[in-house]
């Protein structure tokens, strides 16, 4: 019987229903939900991740890593969009579990998706904190220098651990006596915007898109004219003989790292619940986001790689290197909070659009968290203050705020770029899962409507799977030769990761499953016709 319990399913009508009786606002159009999932994408991919990818893994080929992660992220792409129209709720990939493979791959999916967002939100706060010390330098705000490991680093913006590489090539951790309080302050300050409401948050993101998307092809424009051809040869370097440096190996690996970058999209789908006609909104939104982003990844990548060597790219701002390397006297303006007495018009535009860029990303993957366990708590997986609504502002303001606390914590005290490879992973499983959902759906009820269907139907969906785990693998092998040899570390954080999962269940989401109690968690049970507001708002269905 335990085993059955724990593969109990919610009905597709039960989930279509709950669309209908949602309490959240909807308020999301096409442009919307295309704009969220461009404020998640470009941010940390393009400004921190292109120029490593490039200097350790890809060389020029990073243009390749970027189309051979935009192609698996296509094939999810398109299941997530396939769910989406058909179950147009909150919760994403989570309810597409809840509805298909039952409730125990419904939590494992729920405890990736924590991973997927929360730890990269708290990545992403991280990047921002360095890019916020670097403008403020430019206005004579100079924050204290503290040594960690003989290095250089900002006080209030450094986490209290550190990793730091040895010359064996291994890792070590050091204390730096600080905390990153300005990336903390960055994941409160987007908390209470969330807080406030969904349209706010969504018209602040939408501006915000509008001057990285500004600034990223100001960058494109000007770079392409100081491209030397020389830099793209050769265009695939030659292996270096270590997994994952150069060759066919390295573009694999730079994909499944960049893979990261590509969280937003995902996001844009547990925004459904709040879209004004998710039907046909967001399958819009997710695949107008994927093209977009991608056709931009690959002009800064090759402007990048055109303009600056490969192997000098390794910074945490590679875009900043290639502007200086260009050389714009041109753009020069008298600046008196610099030694020089000079500022570049063009860098400085780079830095605001680095920092608008990472604080959108940051808005999405915090706005996807909460409304990941905002669902989860409904259905009694989690403790109810996560789905607690706020009676003005109309969003779960007690979750928001508990999980901005969580995160502005990690971000105040871990090495985060040790866990990249972990968000990664979580991001390609959770993903070949929803590619699973599909084919279980296409199978199981084939008649069901579907006002967006996947080309292909299953074969895509099986492509899609292959991609993910293919992906996946590419970030889990290197923790397993780092666990064999000298860092046993990323291994570690993932084995008891999952065993706090399986803790937080066991002890309290098994107990309390509203599914397994029979408990109808829409506000009215007698809607007749489960479907009766498919694809429609709340106001929709009371006329």
């Amino acid at each position: 019987m335990a085993g059955n319990r724990l593969f109990l399913k919610k009905s597709i009508a039960s989930i279509q229903k709950e669309a209908a009786h949602s309490q959240l606002k909807r308020t999301l159009g096409p442009l919307n939900l295309m704009s969220l999932g461009i404020g998640a994408i470009i941010g940390a991919g393009i400004f921190v991740l292109t120029g490593q990818v490039a200097s350790a893994n890809a060389g020029p080929a990073i243009m390749l890593s970027f189309i051979v992660a935009g192609i698996a992220c296509a094939l999810a792409g398109l299941c997530y969009a396939e769910l989406a129209s058909t179950m147009p709720v909150s919760g994403s990939a989570y309810t597409y579990a809840y509805g298909t493979l039952g409730e125990v791959f419904a939590w494992i999916m729920g405890w990736l998706l924590v991973l997927e967002y929360g730890v990269a939100a708290s990545t992403v706060a991280v990047g921002f904190s360095g890019y916020i010390v670097s403008f403020l330098k430019d206005f004579g705000v100079h924050f204290p220098a503290i040594m960690v490991a003989g290095s250089e680093a900002p006080m209030w913006a450094t986490p209290l651990i550190q990793a730091v590489p040895t010359e064996a090539g291994g890792t070590v951790f050091a204390l730096t006596g600080t905390l990153n309080v300005v990336a903390a302050v960055g994941i409160a300050l987007v908390s209470l915007l969330l807080v406030v409401g969904v349209s706010e948050s969504a018209n602040v993101n939408n501006a915000i898109v509008v001057i990285k998307i500004i600034v990223l092809l100001t960058f494109i424009a000007v770079g392409v004219q100081y491209i030397n051809p020389a830099n793209w040869h050769p265009f695939i370097p030659e292996p270096t003989g270590q997994p994952g440096e150069f060759g066919a190996g390295g573009i694999f690996r730079g994909a499944a790292i960049i893979f990261f970058a590509y969280v937003g999209f995902e996001a844009v789908s547990t925004a459904a619940a709040e879209a004004k006609n998710p039907s046909k909104d967001v399958p819009i939104g997710i695949l107008g986001a994927l093209v977009i982003c991608t056709l931009i990844y690959m002009a800064v990548a090759a402007v990048m790689t055109g303009v600056v060597p490969y192997k000098e790219l390794a910074s945490p701002a590679p875009i900043a290197v290639a502007i200086d390397r260009m050389g714009l006297e041109w753009a020069n303006f008298p600046w008196p909070f610099v030694e020089s007495g000079q500022m570049n018009a063009i860098s400085l535009m780079i830095k605001v659009g680095a920092i608008t860029g990472l604080a959108s990303v940051m808005l999405v993957l915090c706005y996807g968290q909460t409304r990941i366990f905002y669902t989860m708590a409904r259905d009694g997986l989690l403790p109810p203050v996560f789905a607690a609504i706020h009676p003005k502002f109309r969003t779960p303001w007690m979750g928001t705020i508990l999980l901005g606390i969580v995160i502005a914590i990690a971000a105040s005290f871990l090495p985060i770029s040790l866990l990249g490879d972990l968000v990664s992973l979580g991001t390609a499983v959770a993903f070949s899962i929803v590619c699973l959902s599909v084919i279980y759906l296409r199978i199981k009820h084939p008649d069901l409507p579907r006002p967006f269907k996947v080309p292909g139907g299953i074969f895509t969906a099986v492509l899609g799977i292959l991609a993910c785990l293919f992906l996946a693998f590419q970030n889990f092998q290197p923790m397993i030769v780092h666990a064999m040899n000298d860092n046993p570390l990323p291994l570690m954080i993932l084995g008891g990761y999952a065993a706090v999962g399986a803790v937080i269940y066991i002890a309290y989401g098994y107990w309390h499953s509203k599914l397994a109690k029979g408990i109808d968690i829409t506000d009215d049970s007698q809607l007749e016709g489960a479907a009766e507001a498919f694809g429609k708002g709340v106001d929709d269905v009371k006329k």
